[in-house]
């Protein structure tokens, strides 16, 4: 079952900034076919990393600010943060083994 949380102008720093845990924030749009085949495995990933990593959806054209604020040019755009600060990054679609790789990295 899917953990993923949806953020946006009104929760972003409760949820991202200020968690405890490190977070994957999605940046992504309805739109994007590449963003939509990223989504199962985030869904995979909120299960596999339960409580110990938090994923977020940000959709880019309803919260443009925000996208703009961390750089986003290119979606899917998937941002990890750590204490509040972005610490990797991985742009457009990829594999889930390289999620992992990324995400197990961030969490060491």
């Amino acid at each position: 079952m899917s953990q993923v949380v949806v953020v946006g102008d009104d929760n972003f720093a409760q949820e991202v900034l200020q968690s405890s845990v490190p977070v994957l924030v999605d940046f992504w749009a309805p739109w994007c076919g590449p963003c939509r085949m990223v989504a199962p495995l985030l869904d995979e990933l909120s299960s596999h990393y339960e409580g110990r990593l938090k994923i977020v959806k940000c959709d880019v054209d309803e919260f443009e600010p925000l996208s703009l604020q961390y750089g986003v040019q290119k979606i899917p755009n998937l941002m990890f943060f750590k204490d509040g600060e972005p610490v990797a990054q991985v742009v457009g679609f990829t594999s889930r083994r390289q999620l992992r790789e990324v995400a197990d990295e961030v969490l060491s």
